[in-house]
């Protein structure tokens, strides 16, 4: 049984990142287009789940699969597109999990809605320390159910990812 566990920012977390990319860079090889660390602990100061999120962006999703017996022999398992269609999705440590990876194609729009999620945290601290503090009072309440976790904080992300979307998007036209 997974146990939902939010904790304190931890700075190890960008090194685990690196590390992780570091990894897939390896088996992704030339199929690797970029790799951002997403997701809570991509925020510095904001609370999280200890799960560090991998977004690698690749030239062909399709290709993905043929990398599926090199990821597993690396310790991932494979979900396949778990609710998003054009996603490739891992995991790892079962049901103590270190880590999810998200693959992309370039290109699709999941990619700029991570991002911008990620950093409109990251220019917001009020919004971050906010779904920080949500995301520990329902941990508290819901310690093994990850379901009603997700869902309680479901509320929260949608208004954010909204926020982020439009704010990224202004942001982006304001860049030469």
């Amino acid at each position: 049984m997974r146990i939902v566990e939010v904790i304190p920012y931890n700075k190890q977390w960008v090194q685990q990142f690196q590390e992780e990319a570091n990894r897939l860079r390896q088996i992704l090889g030339p199929e690797l287009v970029e790799i951002h660390h997403i997701g809570s602990t991509s925020v510095s100061g904001l609370a999280a789940k200890p799960i560090i999120d991998v977004m690698p962006i690749v030239q062909n999703i399709h290709l993905i699969d043929q990398y599926k017996e090199c990821m597993i022999s690396n310790g991932y398992e494979p979900k396949g597109e778990n609710g998003i269609p054009g996603r490739r999705y891992f995991v790892k440590g079962g049901h103590n999990r270190s880590h999810h990876i998200h693959i992309y194609d370039a290109g699709n729009p999941q990619i700029q809605r991570h991002l911008a999620f990620r950093d409109y945290l990251r220019a917001h601290p009020d919004a971050a320390r906010e779904y920080g503090e949500l995301k520990t009072k329902l941990a508290s309440q819901f310690p093994h159910d990850i379901t009603a976790y997700i869902k309680g904080k479901a509320k929260f992300v949608e208004k954010i990812d909204k926020r982020a979307t439009d704010w990224y998007a202004s942001n982006e036209t304001a860049k030469p």
